[in-house]
């Protein structure tokens, strides 16, 4: 098996795994018997967290000799985590399991990403080809499961998110490359904390992670009430379910083909990082106004740039700007901010727009947009990205 496809593997599995974690937990939760408001604070615990848990990973990750060895170990953790969760009894304790598990599960996104760029420049493979096998199994993972569920207990939920997690933990061990993480003497944990407080106070690093982080962030509003929203409008949970596969789909086409051309016509990262800022302004505020049926899947199709362009612009920036060593540290700032703490604010945020204002709110995600466009314009100029 080539590198390429084993880092291929490497995301369908754990981006598998993610595709019945992210739309069916509430599912599960409530199965439990949990609250509405007991599975928001369940849901938003580790994103929240993500500000401590996350530089502690990356500084644990970077002590070892090889990359491939604390994906394993999260990816175990993962899987003991779900399952344990779905053992046992008790908000409290499936909570603190669930907790502990999605928080291993978040940290392995940053890990393989560092992993697979790394091999990606030593075989001259596209970085963006394994991770859009993981958005293909995103989104295959999601209509399985759905159609598990309409005949199923919730529970397969929790079954196959584990079970995932001890495939991650397997592959990891056995089959991703053994790349080390530096080519010289291991970094004693005191400097690799110092590397990542110097990241963390580098104006120019730090609002790169800003800009890219912004953008993402939009997307709480959308995670959250696009498919409440258009129910009250009239469109039906089948056709809400296509429109979702729709910017899955684009988001993949992107990763596949749009992305190696860019880099053939030498196109920055810096510019699709602005298009995608672009892209969230006009998407957020034509869904402020409930557009009819036909103008949605374009607005879908924007999904391409408002996630797939900037997510790949800000991995791109964030390796670049990255001092030697420092890669796992700067990637996991960079997911920590972009999938942690800013969309988890956003998301807590939605809950009340949505209640005070109905779809209006997603004009609160084209203000957040427009500033990670100012802060895009801000770091053009300091920074040739």
């Amino acid at each position: 098996m080539t590198p390429s496809r084993r880092m291929a593997l490497q995301y369908v599995l754990l981006f598998g795994a993610n595709g019945v974690s992210l739309p069916f937990a509430g599912l599960w939760f409530r199965a439990q018997g949990f609250s509405g408001a007991e599975i928001g604070v369940l849901l938003a615990a580790p994103m929240l967290a993500r500000l401590i848990t996350g530089p502690a990973i990356a500084v644990w990750a970077d002590g070892f000799r090889r990359r491939r060895s604390p994906i394993a170990i999260l990816g175990l953790i993962l899987g003991l985590g779900y399952a344990g969760a779905g053992l046992t009894e008790g908000v409290w304790l499936q909570g603190f399991l669930w907790f502990v598990a999605a928080t291993a599960m978040a940290g392995l996104i940053p890990l393989s990403d560092v992993l697979s760029l790394q091999v990606a420049r030593r075989h001259g493979f596209d970085f963006a080809w394994p991770r859009g096998c993981g958005s293909a199994a995103f989104v295959a993972a999601n209509v399985l499961m759905g159609a598990i569920l309409t005949r199923g207990s919730a529970d397969w939920v929790i079954v196959w998110i584990a079970v995932a997690g001890a495939l991650v933990a397997l592959t990891a061990a056995t089959l991703l490359p053994s790349d080390p993480v530096t080519e010289g003497p291991r970094i004693a944990g005191r400097e690799r904390l110092a590397g990542l407080a110097r990241l963390a106070v580098d104006p120019v690093f730090m609002t790169a992670v800003l800009a890219i982080g912004a953008v993402q962030a939009t997307h709480g509003f959308y995670y959250g009430f696009s498919a409440i929203a258009w129910k009250a409008q009239g469109i039906s949970e089948t056709m809400t379910g296509l429109l979702w596969a729709m910017s899955v789909v684009v988001e993949i086409a992107f990763m596949w083909w749009i992305e190696p051309w860019r880099k053939r016509r030498g196109i920055g990262p810096g510019v699709i990082l602005t298009l995608g800022g672009v892209a969230a302004v006009i998407r957020w505020t034509a869904l402020a106004f409930s557009p009819p049926l036909w103008m949605l899947w374009p607005l879908q199709a924007l999904h391409a740039l408002t996630f797939a362009a900037t997510y790949l612009a800000g991995v791109q920036i964030i390796e670049k700007l990255a001092p030697p060593g420092g890669h796992t540290a700067a990637q996991t700032l960079n997911s920590v901010m972009a999938a942690g703490i800013l969309i988890g604010l956003a998301t807590l945020a939605a809950g009340p727009l949505y209640d005070r204002v109905g779809v209006l709110g997603y004009l609160a995600m084209t203000g957040l947009a427009a500033i990670g466009l100012l802060l895009q314009w801000r770091l053009r100029r300091v920074a040739a990205v």
